[in-house]
């Protein structure tokens, strides 16, 4: 297989990107099965147990997210030398990215092993569950290497359009997950009962096994062979290229994990019905996340290709397909979310009280997702050019600063009530500060899709007049 052909045709180019999207969106949600298989074994595991789980769980997905964005730098770099036909340069980046994926899986282990520091924020929890985080946590320090270095072999086949290999890769180890959780956290074959620290020992054998056959597939892969995939040494000049994007990467997406975690610690306040009826919001807030994500990761891949085939027509003409696709699947899914609020209710609570407050947040998730999706292929878009730092300054702005702050300022601070009003009319029903929290997390997102939006015309606009020049 060679780089994509070049093509004027809008449609050529959206099945380009719809071919290579939905094994990544396959993927993203064999990962999601993995949290929801840990939280569903675990809580019958024992009450302590499910707590540990989302206290552990929501730490290692803190570090593990920032650091996987970080590793994702690999795309648009390995997919520019792609798209010029830099093959040798393609299997050497990637080995230094394994270098620099276990330079951050000490880093992550170092934040990891010391959990009293996160609980601090959890206020007083009880010593058998502190013992669990620890030693889950513990068990997830000897998953992080495995992972991290599996996200190279992701972000490889992301970058020279041959993502169905970590798909295939990522349903089998479904599967194993549940053989290990099983075997670890109730004890069966012999094994002590360890609870949610089974879970994490389970995370760890499954993410070496599916590292090992990442590598096996990119050494008995022949279309990988003409990149010579090795690890070499590791090269000062290459680690400041990655980390010169991926540190700002991995901030972006640091930002979107803690605008959920911070909501939720705030919405807490109000009860455990409300907090329950924001769980169910943000569980599907992320759901439905996943299609703009896929689209994104594919669009700026064959984007940064054509970059790096210094085709800037086809690279502009692969991010408007981009961008209707993911226009027209938000449209679709909001509508969903509309027509189907009912049967999705009933598909997370029985409980009669979370429902009702389920469903008057939900009013509000189909103009929040239409503006996370236009937000998310923005961000990606930019990063096909390599340019980071400036759409990390506009979502610091515009998430944490409007959305965050501006939530928790008239929802729970000093102007609390203030949306009530508009609340009203958009949302009737809504508890007045977690209403607020998500009305005002939209408008982040909408401010965050027009500047980045702004700032990607005016980056196209650059190149093609430096190409012209």
């Amino acid at each position: 297989m060679s780089s994509p052909t070049p093509s004027t045709g809008l449609w050529s180019h959206a099945r380009e990107i719809l071919r290579q999207s939905w094994p990544v969106l396959i993927s993203s949600w064999a990962g999601i099965v993995f949290g929801v298989m840990d939280t569903a074994m675990a809580g019958h595991a024992s009450a302590a147990d499910l707590q540990i789980m989302a206290l552990a769980a929501s730490i290692y997905i803190t570090v593990f997210v920032g650091l996987m964005g970080v590793v994702h730098a690999l795309i648009p770099i390995i997919a520019q030398h792609f798209g010029a036909g830099r093959y040798t340069e393609v299997g050497q980046t990637w080995g230094q990215g394994v270098w620099m994926a276990l330079g951050l899986s000490l880093a992550g282990a170092a934040a990891m092993l010391f959990p009293d520091v996160w609980l601090l924020l959890s206020g007083d929890v009880e010593p058998v569950v502190r013992e669990g985080v620890t030693w889950y946590l513990r068990a997830l320090v000897l998953a992080l290497p495995a992972t991290l270095m599996f996200r190279t072999i992701y972000a490889l086949g992301t970058a020279v359009s041959r993502p169905k290999t970590v798909m295939v890769i990522n349903l089998l180890s479904v599967g194993f997950k549940f053989l290990f959780n099983w075997i670890f956290i109730f004890g069966k074959l012999g094994m002590p009962a360890l609870g949610a620290a089974g879970a994490g020992l389970s995370t760890a054998v499954v993410g070496w096994m599916t590292l090992l056959a990442g590598l096996w597939a990119i050494r008995h892969d022949s279309f990988y062979l003409r990149f010579r995939p090795h690890l070499g040494r590791p090269q000062w000049a290459s680690q400041k290229e990655l980390l010169r994007l991926g540190l700002p990467m991995g901030g972006s997406y640091l930002i979107e994990v803690g605008a959920f975690t911070f909501m939720a610690l705030l919405i807490a306040r109000e009860g455990m019905f409300i907090s329950g009826g924001h769980q169910i919001m943000s569980n599907l807030a992320a759901l439905c996340y996943m299609m703009p994500m896929a689209v994104g990761i594919a669009t700026a891949s064959l984007t940064a290709q054509a970059i790096g085939a210094r085709d800037l027509p086809r690279a502009r003409s692969t991010g408007r397909a981009g961008v209707c696709i993911v226009v027209l699947g938000a449209t679709l899914t909001a509508s969903f979310l509309v027509l189907a609020k009912q049967p999705i209710l009933r598909l997370y609570t029985d409980e009669v009280q979370v429902a009702i407050v389920a469903a008057a947040l939900l009013q509000l998730l189909p103009w929040f997702h239409l503006a996370d999706a236009l937000q998310c292929i923005g961000s990606y878009l930019l990063r096909a050019y390599k340019v980071a730092v400036v759409p990390l300054l506009l979502q610091i702005v515009a998430l944490s600063g409007l959305g965050l702050i501006g939530g928790w300022w008239l929802g729970f601070g000093p102007a609390a009530g203030a949306l009530q009003p508009m609340l009203a009319r958009l949302a009737p029903g809504a508890p007045v500060g977690a209403g607020s929290m998500w009305l005002m997390a939209f408008a982040g997102l909408t401010v965050s899709a027009v500047l980045l939006f702004a700032w990607y015309g005016h980056v196209v606009r650059s190149h093609l007049r430096s190409s012209q020049a």
